[in-house]
């Protein structure tokens, strides 16, 4: 067999769950026979330093003649304590060692740094019952305080998401990060290097190819590569993945190529197959698709157009193997259920679909091939992919990563599922648009949707129509009370300092989500700050919003992130603290009725916002009448089916009553037996099982040509409305 090419995730990016890129990777080098071995260096680094031996060498490797803060001194001082638990604390958080968590929740296993004295109410977070999710709480802290120790004592790049993100973040110019390379390997650096020259011994590749989605993965694949170009010259180095697709676009510093070979951009899958043939000898350099390469001693950037990219359906399912799916780290950082789906448990990775079908949004990088080519895949092809992620994973929850989930995809996706049999759990980010309908969300619930998460942004419609995001604040509450009442989880990414922002109307927005917290519609949400991109529309048109781009230039490194001034002067991060204390207060139920200048140290203006905005949207929202193309499925049991005679002074008539039960109702409806008799031979049809469904139209001429009358006020009325109850869907 010939050599394979190693795929490499640095540090770090989850514990929990593998990031996904190398996966999709591997899948589609399976579908060209081309041997591929990959290796989330994230976890295999995290578990090489929390163990005995690991955090040994970490408090060994403290010069303990420095002057430390009494936090870090308390936990030296401790170490014997932090040694002694960390692999029962470790096994607990990998789900192999559940008893712990008693001892845990005592209170006097763990050794108790700075992290826990900002513990939450813990009994209000879990309850008496939530022992397991608190434990893994009190596990985090414990963790946490060690990180605090490793990066005052030991690395200050360590974060356990992150590693040295600030030299990855606007680094318009590589300076800063090629010096930072020429220093010697830190402790982190240490444990990563001796990783990756195991794995090298053992897979003998021919090329290492590194994905790189975030800055905080920036700086350990450059230290990674630099040491493969030092130690195994003859191996090639590449490097792709969301940081180089979204901050390398122009990319010309000659001196990244003394660490990579190439660096390619956009979807993978041509590039790296060309690649591959490229350093077999097999393709000329001007047949390199999306690649960055030094060619006669300068950057060239090979684009190679006629070469097409793969549709999602010819490029495989995504490939796990290789990766430590037993050993990944559940953690609970946060005593809020929705930020707990991103760090608690092991999801399969996959997306609906490439791209986002809205692509509109003025912040976003809506110029970029990785959001601007919308290709969905079909449902049947999706529940293939997660059928073979359960085989080969053994995990049944999968997490959609897509821009925004198309609405009539998930729909589709949802009724293969259910039509399956298939149990699972999966969440997904959506856009806020109306046709999330209640029965739509009824569905989505029935086939394992559990939360999603969307971008409320600002909730201010001026700014929402200058986002171009297709959504009204009204909107918005009536889409999450159907998600809510269906029993799904929302999470709303919020923004502020939006270019042309008031004070007032960041001050509203923070009304409109207060209120959407107070009225039970809203479960989690993030403020983030505004900023701008260059391949977003705001960056390209940046007059149109008032806004002047400050950045000196197009630099010869990462050239994303912008500096920019703005007509308002508004100091946007002033903002900041008060809206985040405000909205973890939220999340826990609390604080709700504190007026909002409460959580400022500054002057604010008053809220223009009616007090009962969001409660009075919702109890407007009208009945809508079905349309004729409506598809008409039921979800429900068959019904047990009765025809008697119903007598009332002196007068009989036949009846039907129908008895549906659910997991935790029963429900009956009593209607004549005309009627009854065509509904018993129509529910067969509307099954969900029933790969071919039924319109509202269909349905309706059905009821005539049985000779009944007056559909709509049948079909709108009481007993009809029941059946609703009982698994009836308009979609």
């Amino acid at each position: 067999m010939s050599a394979p090419i190693l795929l490499i995730t640095p540090p770090f990016t989850q514990l929990n769950t593998p990031y996904p890129a190398t996966a999709y990777l591997k899948g589609f080098l399976n579908t060209k026979n081309i041997p591929a071995v990959q290796a989330d260096m994230g976890i295999e680094v995290t578990l090489a330093l929390f163990c005995k031996n690991g955090l040994t060498r970490l408090f060994s490797a403290i010069d303990l003649s420095k002057d430390y803060s009494d936090n870090a001194r308390r936990i030296i001082a401790l170490q014997d304590d932090y040694i002694q638990t960390i692999d029962a604390v470790i096994a607990f958080l990998q789900g192999h060692n559940p008893t712990l968590a008693h001892l845990v929740c005592k209170r006097n296993l763990l050794p108790e740094a700075s992290r826990f004295a900002n513990l939450d109410d813990l009994s209000h977070g879990f309850g008496t019952m939530g022992t397991q999710d608190k434990a893994k709480h009190l596990c985090t802290m414990y963790l946490e305080d060690l990180s605090d120790l490793i990066q005052e004592c030991a690395d200050p790049h360590f974060g356990f998401s992150r590693y040295a993100e600030r030299l990855g973040r606007s680094a318009n110019s590589f300076d800063e990060l090629y010096n930072a390379l020429q220093a010697p390997l830190s402790f982190i650096d240490t444990l990563t290097i001796e990783l990756l020259a195991q794995r090298v011994q053992d897979v003998q590749p021919f090329m290492v190819a590194f994905s790189v989605p975030f800055p905080g993965n920036l700086f350990a694949a450059f230290r990674s590569a630099q040491w493969l170009k030092a130690n195994h010259p003859h191996i090639k180095v590449t490097m792709g993945g969301g940081f180089p697709n979204t901050e390398l676009r122009s990319l010309s510093d000659k001196r990244v190529f003394e660490f990579f070979d190439y660096i390619t951009l956009d979807d993978g899958e041509a590039p790296i197959e060309n690649l591959i043939a490229y350093v077999h000898g097999k393709l000329a350099p001007e047949q390199l698709k999306r690649t960055f390469a030094l060619h006669d001693g300068e950057v060239t950037y090979f684009e190679n157009p006629s070469c097409s990219d793969y549709k999602q359906g010819q490029v495989g399912t995504p490939d796990y193997s290789d990766l430590l799916l037993d050993k990944y780290i559940s953690a609970i950082e946060v005593v809020n259920p929705m930020h707990s789906l991103w760090s608690d448990g092991r999801w399969n990775k996959l997306t609906m679909a490439h791209g986002c079908y809205w692509g509109k949004c003025t912040f976003c990088d809506v110029s970029l091939p990785y959001i601007k080519l919308y290709e969905p895949i079909a449902a049947q092809m999706l529940c293939d992919r997660m059928e073979e992620l359960i085989a080969q994973t053994g995990q049944t929850g999968f997490h959609f990563v897509d821009e925004a989930a198309p609405p009539a995809l998930m729909r589709e996706l949802a009724l293969e599922i259910i039509r399956r049999k298939m149990v699972v759990s999966w969440w997904t980010n959506v856009r806020f648009e109306k046709a999330f309908t209640r029965d739509l969300c009824l569905l989505l619930k029935a086939s394992g949707c559990i939360a999603v998460s969307g971008g409320l942004e600002v909730a201010s419609d001026r700014l929402l129509k200058l986002i171009d995001k297709g959504i009204t604040v009204e909107q918005v509450a009536k889409v999450n009370k159907h998600f809510t009442e269906a029993g799904i989880m929302v999470h709303a990414y919020l923004m502020y300092g939006y270019p042309t922002q008031t004070e007032q109307e960041t001050i509203d927005s923070m009304e409109m989500v207060r209120q959407m917290f107070d009225a039970g519609i809203l479960q989690s949400a993030f403020w983030h700050q505004f900023a701008l991109t260059a391949h977003s529309p705001v960056g390209l048109n940046p007059e149109k919003y008032g806004v002047t781009i400050t950045t000196p230039g197009v630099g010869s490194f990462a050239n994303n992130d912008l500096e920019y001034t703005e007509a308002t002067g508004v100091d946007h991060s002033s903002f900041s603290f008060g809206l985040k204390k405000s909205l973890h207060n939220y999340m826990h139920n609390a604080c709700l009725d504190y007026p909002l200048h409460k959580w400022f140290d500054f002057k604010i203006p008053k809220t223009s916002i009616a007090p009962d905005f969001i409660i009075k949207a919702l109890e407007e929202e009208a009945f809508v009448a079905g349309k004729p193309n409506h598809k008409i499925v039921f979800a429900g049991n068959a019904p047990k089916v009765e025809h008697y005679t119903k007598s009332k002074k002196g007068n009989t008539w036949e009846m039907t009553s129908f008895t549906f039960q659910t997991k935790t109702e029963t429900f009956t409806i009593n209607i004549n037996q005309p009627e009854g008799l065509w509904l018993e031979a129509l529910l067969p049809q509307l099954s969900i099982n029933n790969p071919k469904t039924l319109t509202l139209q269909e349905v309706k001429q059905s009821y005539e040509a049985a000779g009944l009358e007056d559909f709509e006020l049948f079909w709108d009325n009481k007993p009809m409305n029941t059946l609703y109850k009982a698994g009836l869907l308009q979609l």
